[in-house]
């Protein structure tokens, strides 16, 4: 092979970097080390290459609604649903003439929830982070114990409203709901 050929070829070339860790750092470097019997070297190639993948995802997303998103789904107790499907069920709900009874089964399904809130040891924060994951409304937290519901449709309001009143009552919570064009206020008045 003539000279001229090698340097032609087509080599990777070497980006060689020395990294320092903070003692978190190199604590997760350990664990991840542990996990994965790869060198070292390949353990930051994947970690940055799964970071460039979904770096979108990490700037746009807290890391709670992530974990949240995840559980949720990966369960398959919930499913990602378009809005006007969402809104076209909650316009047949009021339309159809015994609608009550699904108002009732809906109680029931906020009482499992409170249930499972509870076992959980959720605060209202955490429930009202949990719904708003969901995507029923925008939180915004007032204080420790007010809160707005941002609403992109007016349809939902009752169903949230039902939603929220059972859960919190249930959970030992006592909560006053002010209901706005496009918004609920919520002031928790006493929460075990």
């Amino acid at each position: 092979m003539r000279e001229n050929d090698r340097t032609s070829s087509k080599v990777p070339e070497k980006f060689v970097v020395t990294i320092s860790f903070d003692d978190e750092t190199a604590a997760i470097f350990r664990d991840l080390k542990k996990d994965h019997p790869v060198s070292q070297s390949e353990l930051m190639r994947t970690a940055l290459r799964f970071y460039s993948r979904h770096k979108a995802l990490f700037e746009s997303v807290d890391d709670e609604r992530i974990y949240t998103y995840s559980e949720m789904l990966s369960d398959g107790e919930h499913i990602i649903l378009d809005m006007d499907h969402w809104i076209l069920f909650l316009k047949f709900i009021e339309s159809h003439g015994d609608n009550e009874k699904f108002w009732e089964m809906h109680k029931r399904v906020t009482q499992a929830h409170a249930e499972e809130f509870m076992h959980k040891n959720h605060d209202v924060g955490v429930v009202l982070r949990r719904l708003e994951a969901c995507n029923l409304f925008k939180l915004s937290k007032v204080s420790e114990k007010d809160f707005t519901l941002i609403l992109g449709y007016d349809m939902p309001k009752k169903f949230i409203r039902t939603e929220l009143e059972d859960i919190l009552s249930r959970m030992g919570s006592r909560a006053k709901i002010r209901e706005d064009l496009s918004k609920m206020r919520i002031e928790i008045l006493f929460s075990k």
